[in-house]
């Protein structure tokens, strides 16, 4: 951490407010001390950045990640491209156990090189912030080692890192005519061994996976042993998953592809978060969350990458926020304040995705006059400088 000063600042988000122009931010010890206008700033005699006019945000905060994993699936986007679906892929082996077929076979070392490489590439891009879901091991053993490979990248890379247990994935091959016996696994020994490890749990609710009754009995146990819930839900179909994180009171409710205004009314009064992933639906071909139904009814949104192998291999935001604002209905404002507060808001992160006094000082210059140039330019990396708690990272 160290003393920051960013002056000539063209535009400023706050996330609080109307955007400020002609700005300075005031950084110590990690910390932002001041943001607003350049004439009621106080001295500072910490490195000064001039921006020469550029726009400067919170860093990007992305709250649905899957992206530690060894192997390569980009054989299934071209059978996808074919016409084969989803279920048909995972019916053939393919899919989330593709994948965890691969990742059981790498060590930790190996996978913490492999995800350290797409996290720089996020970094590099503008995140800050990111959640990390485990359940490409779906064993006790693997499970633990994709969450202390989670931690490591959080302990080791300039990002701040929230571990998600995700062993409610899949039902792994051993347990194919036991799925009972698998939820028993996960219940009774998964979760007491991630205890500490896991910040959350999450459970993919869909048809053929997981029911809305086998998320309940997980999530019920996670929550004794200290875990907050998220809830894969309504991806492929309209399954229940959103109304179960609003009576659970579910940190977040993920994907929302085929939610209703029936889950966006009872998600916003239970105060979930609706964490949405264009990238998925871009990559499968599957219809678009109603993005601007579920805003309109009040929801905190945010928009994430969902990194992961198979079906959103997106590392960096500024495509994901584009998709929002294109295929979701998002105004520009709202997708960008999604892919940094919203994500925040998701993973419990209270004094980041804002540029006030008292949050720490994660920040992105863009090389462009306002941040709407994101979505405007979704091929280019606008990225000019990053910092996170103040430090020059990237």
């Amino acid at each position: 951490m160290s003393d920051l000063f960013l002056t000539g600042i063209g535009h400023l988000t706050t996330n609080h407010g109307d955007p400020i122009r002609d700005a300075v931010v005031a950084v110590e010890a990690g910390r932002i001390t001041y943001a607003g206008t350049a004439s009621d700033a106080p001295n500072q005699t910490g490195r000064r950045v001039a921006c020469e006019q550029r726009a400067v945000m919170p860093g990007f905060v992305d709250a649905h990640t899957h992206l530690i994993f060894a192997g390569d699936r980009s054989d299934e986007f071209a059978r996808r491209l074919a016409g084969e679906t989803y279920t048909d892929i995972a019916t053939g082996g393919g899919g989330i156990l593709a994948t965890v077929a691969a990742t059981r076979r790498a060590a930790e070392d190996e996978l913490f090189g492999l995800a350290s490489e797409r996290v720089w590439r996020m970094i590099r891009s503008g995140t800050t912030s990111v959640e990390i879901k485990s359940g490409y091991g779906l064993d006790t053993a693997t499970e633990l080692r994709l969450l202390s490979v989670a931690r490591r990248i959080g302990d080791e890379l300039p990002v701040t890192v929230k571990t998600t247990f995700l062993g409610a994935h899949s039902v792994p091959p051993e347990y194919e005519s036991d799925r009972g016996g698998y939820v028993d696994l996960v219940i009774e020994e998964m979760l007491p061994a991630v205890q500490g490890l896991a910040d959350y749990c999450d459970v993919f609710v869909e048809e053929g996976v997981f029911a809305v009754e086998e998320a309940q009995r997980i999530l019920a146990r996670a929550a004794e042993l200290g875990m907050g819930a998220r809830i894969h839900a309504e991806q492929l179909g309209h399954t229940g998953g959103a109304r179960l994180a609003a009576d659970i009171g579910a940190a977040s409710a993920d994907h929302l592809d085929h939610a209703t205004p029936d889950d966006a009314a009872v998600l916003a009064a239970a105060g979930v978060t609706a964490v949405l992933v264009p990238g998925a639906s871009y990559t499968l071909r599957s219809p678009q969350a109603p993005g601007a139904m579920i805003e309109e009814a009040g929801c905190t949104i945010a928009l994430a990458t969902d990194c992961n192998p198979g079906t959103s291999y997106f590392e960096s935001m500024g495509p994901i926020i584009s998709l929002g604002v294109v295929s979701m209905g998002l105004g520009v404002d709202s997708a960008l304040r999604a892919a940094t507060h919203g994500g925040a808001v998701a993973l419990g992160l209270q004094d980041r995705g804002a540029i006030v006094p008292g949050a720490w000082g994660d920040l992105i210059v863009l090389d462009a006059p306002s941040p709407a140039h994101i979505p405007y330019r979704p091929g280019t990396n606008l990225v000019w400088r990053a910092f996170k708690e103040g430090t020059a990272i990237g």
